[in-house]
């Protein structure tokens, strides 16, 4: 959670001088890249990293194995990357600025090849210290570069060096804080130990990573730089909340889940402990979020990436479900049901696939004054496709861990209900005041009172051991 927030905070600082200093078009260019890198990325780790974290008690030359295998494979991709640059190009209307900026943004493949495995291990034991000493020095590193590139002129330069300084600093730190150092050997038989699961990770993982950037490709392809760098800002924001929350409960609960997964009776309790502590921080962060959406912007951003606005909030309401579906997914991936994963992921993408074919038409429309009016169509149709999947991947999740339905509700309900009974409050407290930044303070406030006393006034379990913890009682 520390690494989290710290992460977002350094992520949101230089994100807001960039955005004030960037053009729409410099972040669709990147928007055009991350396309590929996400891709390139996936292949890069091949779902190992999944397995190992799920395997009880991996070897030393199970580690190394992995390690050699992320780096010949970055290698790899980089050098067909750099090969296919003008291809990537011709694929955003020919634009030739494409082309060095992707030979150099791709190396970070390679860089953070690297951090894998040292990551890895220390998530494994659940020793994330130096895991978010990294992140934020990696952040801040890059954060000084990107801004002074920014500032000096350099458009889309400067976000293509943040994310190689970032990636640098990262991995420098990795390895130099830690003493575990590869074997100088390479095994095919370990390697093949881990292709089950880790097959069935990797393709849930690039089916995941095809739903993610899908949009971004057919936007830049067939609406321009200018509309994706729209899209680009409120997916980056969004991003910011849904993937934390993710990232938490992907690199806290699974290691645990796995120590217990011959438990039924234990298992079944953490199951439950879990969906209260993610309703806990999801509702509220995801809805609270979509609530404060203008007077972010606003204070952020003055009105420039005002289109951006409703994109932000349509894809928090897509990233609740997301979320959702994470933590179902670490359920049955603790349990070893990777192939449930899997076949869930297919039934997302087929919705999401069909939602698109449907959305497409109408995605170049815009209206006077708003210039994302066929965006924010496509977005409700991928809202659809990813409710349907999480009405699909709860019924598989209940089979599969003896949890009832009812327990998932009775759960989760009363974090949701405090939220959507907060929220008119907090707007309504707010609405006489016009500065951007003192109505996002006060309904900050507002909210944060209202919930954490509701739930102090109900006697929630799960808010009493997070104040523990804080307090380190």
């Amino acid at each position: 959670m520390i690494d989290r927030v710290a992460t977002q905070i350094l992520y949101a600082v230089t994100g807001v001088v960039l955005a004030r200093v960037l053009s729409e078009e410099d972040f669709g260019l990147i928007g055009a890249l991350l396309v590929f890198q996400a891709f390139a990325s996936l292949l890069v780790d091949s779902g190992f990293a999944y397995a190992l974290i799920q395997r009880k008690r991996p070897t030393k030359l199970d580690y190394s194995t992995v390690l050699w295998f992320n780096l010949g494979a970055a290698t790899l991709l980089y050098l067909i990357l750099f090969v296919c640059a003008p291809l990537i190009a011709d694929c955003f209307q020919g634009d030739q600025r494409l082309i060095p900026l992707s030979r150099v943004m791709f190396l970070s493949l390679i860089l953070n090849a690297s951090a894998i495995v040292q990551t890895n291990r220390l998530m494994k034991a659940m020793d994330v210290r130096m895991v978010a000493v990294s992140n934020s020095l990696g952040l801040i590193l890059g954060g000084v570069v990107g801004i002074v590139l920014a500032i000096t002129g350099y458009g889309a330069w400067a976000i293509v060096w943040q994310t190689i300084v970032l990636a640098a600093g990262k991995s420098l730190v990795l390895w130099t804080s830690t003493r575990w150092r590869p074997l100088m050997r390479f095994s095919w038989s370990a390697l093949r130990s881990y292709f089950g699961i880790g097959s069935k990770m990797m393709l849930t993982s690039f089916l995941n990573t095809v739903f993610l950037n899908i949009y971004s490709f057919f936007i830049g392809h067939s609406v321009g730089l200018a509309s994706l760098g729209y899209y680009t800002q409120g997916d980056k924001w969004s991003k910011m909340g849904i993937t934390s929350i993710s990232q938490v409960l992907t690199s806290s609960f699974l290691p645990a889940l796995s120590a217990v997964q011959d438990s039924p009776e234990r298992f079944r309790a953490m199951v439950s402990k879990m969906n209260r502590f993610t309703s806990y921080l999801l509702f509220p962060a995801m809805l609270g979020l979509m609530a404060m959406a203008k007077p972010i912007f606003h204070t952020l951003f003055g009105d420039k990436w005002d289109p951006s606005i409703i994109l932000f909030q349509l894809l928090l309401l897509r990233g609740i479900f997301t979320v959702l579906n994470s933590l179902y997914n670490n359920y049955l991936l603790a349990l070893g049901h990777g192939g449930a994963i899997v076949k869930l992921e297919i039934v997302r993408d087929v919705a999401a696939v069909i939602a698109l074919a449907v959305t497409f038409p109408f995605m170049a429309l815009t209206m006077p004054g708003d210039p994302v009016y066929g965006l924010r169509i496509l977005l409700w149709g991928q809202i659809a496709a990813t409710l349907l999947t999480w009405v699909a991947s709860f019924i598989v999740t209940v089979r599969t861990t003896g949890v009832g339905p009812w327990r998932f509700i009775t759960d989760m309900l009363p974090y949701f209900m405090q939220t959507i009974l907060i929220i008119p409050l907090m707007l309504l407290v707010a609405m006489p005041i016009a500065a951007p930044w003192l109505k996002l303070t006060v309904m900050a406030i507002t909210a944060l009172t209202l919930y954490l006393g509701g739930n102090h006034l109900f006697h929630s379990k799960i808010q009493r051991e997070v104040l523990q913890y804080i307090t380190g009682k």
